[in-house]
């Protein structure tokens, strides 16, 4: 439709631009003042920005901006003050034996949410979020201990993993491959998880069982001990409580015993503060499973100071 360039609306005293489409037309309606007033603002907002904070691309960085801001600046800052604020308690957790800790019901709960908040980053991987581990990975809620669940035990753990290399302090233990190395058959290995799943009251005593017994008794009662209920000095673990890290089906068994197990957890003294090792072992302790302190072993006279001669 042509227009007349002078063509006003008689409704709203607002000119046509010439544009029509099926009977409707546009008008030259113009910006709100207002609308105009905040483009205006924020076009010489982004100029006073882009001076004052880092802003513009370069080729590996950014502009610096007049004020020297950076995000990393301001995360360093907000860093640094936490740790000022959390100095006095940090140093106290790392300078009080683990044992000791469990007294000091303040540390204990600061402890307990610095291992909590340690374990989410460090541990979840491997041991899940709740801590119930998975296959490979132990459950650290129940009260099944492969090398002991005192506090102090647990961050001896924490600190030198197990089968870490390079760390000398690192636990260690290796069961025998007995079917890779030919130390039993595969019918004698059937024998011996026939008799596992016995003590672990899976299966009832049967002919394989016994013979299983016998075997038990010259290859595996050594580690795990002649009731089959482990020995936490060597690592070995209860075979009667039904608790099993890698199954306790005949397959899983089988291919346990056959070719034995050995999983490697890391030693965190590298890569974690002793305070936080500390809180982590609090934490883990705190989880239902944790035990108190094994009483230390009588000494004798002679140990004690004496002459050994009764007084």
């Amino acid at each position: 439709m042509a227009d007349t360039p002078n063509r006003v609306d008689a409704a709203t005293g607002t000119g046509f631009v010439g544009h029509e489409w099926d009977g409707i037309e546009e008008l030259d309606t113009p910006m709100p003042r207002w609308w105009l007033y905040i483009l205006y603002a924020t076009i010489a907002f982004s100029v006073v920005y882009t001076i004052l904070y880092p802003a513009w691309p370069l080729a590996s960085r950014a502009t610096d901006g007049t004020l020297g801001w950076t995000s990393h600046g301001q995360l360093a800052q907000e860093l640094a003050a936490e740790q000022k604020r959390k100095g006095p308690v940090l140093a106290a957790i790392a300078a009080t034996p683990a044992e000791a800790l469990l007294a000091r019901p303040d540390l204990v709960r600061a402890a307990q949410e610095g291992g909590r908040a340690a374990f989410k980053v460090n541990c979840v991987q491997c041991h899940g979020s709740g801590a119930a581990g998975s296959k490979g990975y132990p459950n650290l809620n129940d009260d099944d201990w492969l090398w002991g669940g005192d506090v102090a035990t647990i961050e001896q753990t924490i600190a030198h993993g197990i089968r870490q290399p390079g760390d000398d302090a690192t636990r260690v233990s290796q069961m025998p491959a007995f079917g890779r190395d030919g130390l039993l058959t595969a019918a004698q290995i059937q024998d011996v998880v026939s008799y596992v799943r016995f003590v672990s009251r899976q299966e009832p005593m049967s002919k394989g069982a016994q013979q299983g017994q016998a075997l038990f008794a010259a290859n595996c009662a050594v580690c795990h001990g002649d009731q089959a209920r482990g020995n936490r000095e060597l690592g070995a673990p209860n075979l009667t409580d039904a608790i099993w890290l890698y199954g306790g089906d005949r397959a899983a068994l089988t291919q346990t015993i056959t070719n034995a197990r050995g999983g490697i957890m890391p030693a965190w003294h590298a890569r974690l503060s002793p305070a936080t090792i500390r809180m982590l072992a609090i934490y883990v302790h705190s989880l239902g499973g944790g035990e108190k302190a094994p009483a230390p072993p009588p000494q004798t006279a002679q140990q004690a100071g004496g002459d050994g001669q009764p007084q």
